[in-house]
C-alpha cells in the first residue's frame, strides 16, 4: 500500500528503483536528478526532496540516502493548471460494489495527458469518499452518459470482462442532420485504425474490427435523432461510422474536418450520450437496466417537420 494518500483524486505515483550494476547513483538524489532533471530540472528534484515528497515505506527520503535498488518511492507529480468543466457528474445508481456515473460532455473518463483532476474519476473519489473507485470501461471526454465505476478493485476484473466479451448492451443517442437519401437503418462494419497522437482515427482496408448499427428515432427538420447500438468499442468508433454514412454528429470536431485546436466552447458539445446499459451482473446473476437522465441540448424540443 502507497504511503501517501491521494491528492485531489489522484493516487501517487510509484517508482521502484533499477538495477545499478555500475554504481552511477551513489545517493537516491543521483538517481531522481538523472530521471527527472531533464523534464522538471534538478533544482525542482531538489526542493522535493526538502519538502519530503519523495517518501519510502520508512518516511520522507533524504538527499544523500544511499542508493538501493529494488527500493520503491511514492510521490505526487505537480498537476498543471486545468480550465474546469463546468457541468456536473450525476449519479445514476450507487451500491456497495457499483457507481453509475452520468459523465457530462467535456470530461475525461481517467486521468490522460492534460486532463488529471479535471476528470470524472478524480472528481468522484473526492466528492463520494472512495479512494479506491475504478472505471471497468471508458466513454471518450467529448461523448456525454452513463460510465460504470467499481467499488472495490477486487471486483473490477468481473465487469471488466463483461465489456470485453462483449456481455454488455449498450446503446447511445446522437443528433445529426437528416438526409432522406440516406437507407436506414444499416449496420455499419469496418476496419478502424487510431494512431497515437494522430486526432481522428480513419477507416482502413482489411477485415473489419468495428461494427455498428444506426436507426432513425425521428426527425425534426433538418435534423435527425438516431439510435447508435455498438457491438464493439473501437476508439471514435460511432463519430466514425455516422461520418461514413454521411451523418456527421453535430459539433464533433474530428469528423468530418479536423478542426484547429482552442480554447473548449462548452456552448457546443458534441451531440452524442451515452443512453443506456444493460447486462447480467456476474455477481448476483440479476438482470442490470440504467438509463441516463441527460439530454442533447440541440435536440429541438418542438419544430415543425
Amino acid at each position: 500500500m502507497a504511503p501517501l494518500p491521494q491528492r485531489d483524486g489522484i493516487d501517487p505515483v510509484r517508482l521502484r528503483l533499477p538495477a545499478d550494476p555500475d554504481g552511477a547513483w551513489p545517493t537516491v538524489r543521483d538517481h531522481l536528478v538523472h530521471r527527472f532533471a531533464g523534464t522538471v530540472g534538478a533544482g525542482r528534484v531538489d526542493a522535493m526532496l526538502r519538502q519530503g515528497r519523495f517518501v519510502g515505506t520508512e518516511g520522507p527520503l533524504t538527499a544523500d540516502e544511499p542508493y538501493t535498488a529494488g527500493r520503491c518511492v511514492w510521490f505526487h507529480r505537480d498537476f498543471a493548471p486545468e480550465v474546469p468543466v463546468p457541468f456536473e457528474v450525476g449519479i445514476v445508481h450507487r451500491d456497495e460494489r457499483l457507481v453509475i456515473a452520468d459523465k457530462p460532455h467535456f470530461l475525461a473518463t481517467t486521468p490522460r495527458g492534460s486532463h488529471i483532476t479535471e476528470t470524472a474519476l478524480a472528481r468522484l473519489r473526492r466528492e463520494l469518499g472512495l479512494p479506491a473507485l475504478q472505471p471497468a470501461h471508458r466513454l471518450d471526454r467529448l461523448t456525454a452518459g452513463l460510465v460504470l465505476f467499481v467499488v472495490r478493485p477486487g471486483d473490477r476484473g468481473a465487469y471488466q470482462t463483461l465489456f470485453r466479451d462483449r456481455r454488455v448492451r449498450k446503446e447511445y443517442e446522437a443528433v445529426a442532420p437528416y438526409d432522406p437519401g440516406v437507407a436506414l437503418p444499416v449496420t455499419v462494419r469496418s476496419r478502424i485504425e487510431k494512431e497515437r497522437g494522430v486526432p481522428a482515427a480513419r477507416v482502413v482496408p482489411g477485415e473489419p474490427n468495428s461494427e455498428s448499427r444506426i436507426e432513425l428515432l425521428e426527425r425534426r427538420g433538418g435534423l435527425g435523432r438516431y439510435r447508435l447500438l455498438p457491438a464493439t468499442g473501437r476508439t471514435h468508433q460511432l463519430r466514425v461510422h455516422m461520418n461514413g454514412v454521411g451523418l456527421p454528429i453535430l459539433n464533433d470536431p474530428l469528423y468530418p474536418a479536423v478542426l484547429p485546436e482552442g480554447p473548449e466552447d462548452f456552448s457546443r458539445p458534441l451531440q452524442l450520450l451515452a443512453r443506456t446499459l444493460e447486462f447480467t451482473d456476474p455477481f448476483t446473476g440479476e438482470r442490470r437496466f440504467f438509463g441516463s437522465r441527460r439530454r442533447l441540448a440541440q435536440w429541438p424540443r418542438s419544430i415543425h417537420s
